[in-house]
């Protein structure tokens, strides 16, 4: 009878001091029950150290684990190299490839002289430092057809990576040019060790051909004074990234009418014409460049 009487006074004790700790503002879950010492809540301590068992033997308390870090993948391989900076220096493919070392040359091309001619050995890459290079086509009934005219930072005779055995075209410069001369096996490997070679590589591939298509939709459904508007634009590189040149090379008008697919004589009408109208000008002067007015836009733009 006695037991069940202090037993009763126990149950009774604990519950008075449950009701005292909430009235105090405690929970019971960051107070022992049997009255030790109070448990930092979640929210105020996470991570906090664990109480012994000696200071807690006769309690009963949930303690809460500190979160484990979660290391991210970037992390956990420390082999893999840092990102590249954003802000960093951009990347010039002239600095790089002057430092490949062997299967490179230099060389230097005046004016009118052939780089490498249709039928030649496909054994190299190129690289335009300087200058204008014309790509041309002749055909087996001996007619020449111009396919392009590059400019500085192009690449050229890449058909080498494609499997071309020989050359099928021909590359002359138009002004003296500085080129490198790539070997393939060393162009080959700087593009696997490069990635960033090798993107730069694929873009300008790729603007090369979507320029082709848009020859050939021009070739099929605008007029021949368009045709020539739109050569003359890209030769002074309106729409690309920088300034337009103010004077572009001197070119024959047999040159132009091979760009545009038209006869000579439609050409010097038309050049005639846009003088007129203050679309382009004559440079003076032995090389007797070429000024092209950004006011020649309107021709191609007019429908």
């Amino acid at each position: 009878m006695h037991g069940r009487f202090q037993g009763k006074n126990v149950h009774d004790a604990r519950d008075n001091a449950t009701l005292g700790q909430r009235k105090r503002g405690y929970n019971v879950l960051e107070r022992g029950i049997s009255g030790g010492a109070p448990m930092a809540s979640p929210r105020e301590s996470r991570g906090a150290p664990m109480a012994s068992p000696r200071e807690s033997k006769d309690s009963t308390k949930i303690v809460v684990l500190a979160p484990i870090e979660r290391k991210s993948r970037r992390t956990r391989n420390p082999s893999r190299p840092p990102p590249a900076p954003k802000n960093g220096p951009k990347f010039d493919p002239q600095v790089f490839l002057d430092t490949i070392g062997e299967g490179r040359k230099a060389l230097l091309f005046p004016k009118k002289q052939t780089i490498f001619a249709q039928g030649d050995p496909a054994d190299a890459v190129f690289y335009l430092r300087t200058g204008k290079v014309r790509l041309t086509v002749v055909s087996k009934g001996g007619k020449e057809a111009t396919i392009g005219i590059l400019s500085d930072g192009s690449f050229f005779g890449e058909g080498s990576l494609a499997g071309q055995t020989l050359r099928m075209g021909s590359a002359t410069a138009i002004t003296d040019c500085a080129v490198l001369r790539i070997e393939k096996k060393a162009m080959v490997d700087a593009l696997h060790r490069e990635h960033t070679l090798s993107d730069l590589f694929v873009a300008y591939l790729l603007t090369r051909n979507i320029r082709y298509e848009e020859d050939l939709v021009d070739q099929l459904f605008n007029s021949s004074e368009k045709r020539l508007a739109r050569v003359l634009l890209m030769l002074a590189h309106f729409g690309k990234e920088g300034i337009p040149e103010s004077v572009i090379p001197k070119l024959s008008q047999e040159t132009l009418a091979e760009m545009v697919g038209t006869t000579r004589s439609r050409v010097s009408f038309f050049m005639n014409r846009f003088r007129k109208l203050g679309f382009i000008d004559y440079a003076g002067g032995p090389e007797g460049g070429l000024q092209v007015h950004s006011s020649l836009l309107s021709v191609v733009l007019h429908d």
